[in-house]
């Protein structure tokens, strides 16, 4: 039997992502985002009231990084999700994060996070969703697996539960995408 909640912002997962921007003056800031995802193969969405700090810096600066919070970064992926860099003019420092500038936007990249996607601002649409093109993914190397590529085990990123306002580590491998489905279709039951 099911129960209804009614309209509710439960989408599961939802990443933590911590987006990175440059002010007018060249300050570093970073956001915990609780609304974003991919737009195409190629950009990413992101959906930021206007008065956030983060989002004049976007529209400013053209470009933004957006890093994955992963489980060993939980208290200061949190706190600069919950301290406005309008109120708070030492909210990185005082996270914790330290920042290098990254090389291909205007952008710093949050040196502890260790997956993230180097954006430049491709508009902001009527609805105010800040639309960035993907220009580099960057990837610390200590997560990276004997194939050269992100062993998730190493990076062990955090959703955002939003029934219980938790934070969870993503879980074990249950599968393999675009194969196991594989054996139905021989089937001829899809």
């Amino acid at each position: 039997m099911r129960k209804n909640f009614g309209v509710k912002s439960w989408f599961y997962p939802l990443p933590v992502l911590i987006v990175g921007t440059y002010d007018e003056s060249g300050k570093p800031n970073a956001m915990n985002a609780a609304w974003g995802g991919l737009y195409d193969s190629d950009k990413v969405v992101l959906r930021l009231s206007a008065g956030h700090k983060t989002t004049k810096n976007i529209q400013t600066a053209g470009a933004f990084t957006v890093a994955f919070a992963d489980a060993t970064h939980v208290v200061p992926a949190d706190y600069v999700g919950i301290v406005s860099a309008n109120k708070e003019p030492k909210k990185l420092e005082k996270s914790g994060f330290h920042v290098t500038k990254s090389r291909f936007v205007n952008a710093p990249l949050i040196d502890e996070l260790p997956v993230a996607l180097e954006c430049k601002l491709i508009k902001v649409n009527e609805d105010g969703n800040i639309i960035g093109q993907i220009v580099n993914v960057s990837v610390d190397e200590a997560v990276l697996g004997e194939d050269g590529s992100i062993d998730f085990d190493k990076f062990r990123p955090i959703t955002f539960e939003p029934a219980h306002s938790g934070y969870h580590v993503m879980g074990a491998r249950v599968g393999s995408a675009f194969s196991d489905g594989a054996a139905l279709r021989q089937r001829g039951t899809v």
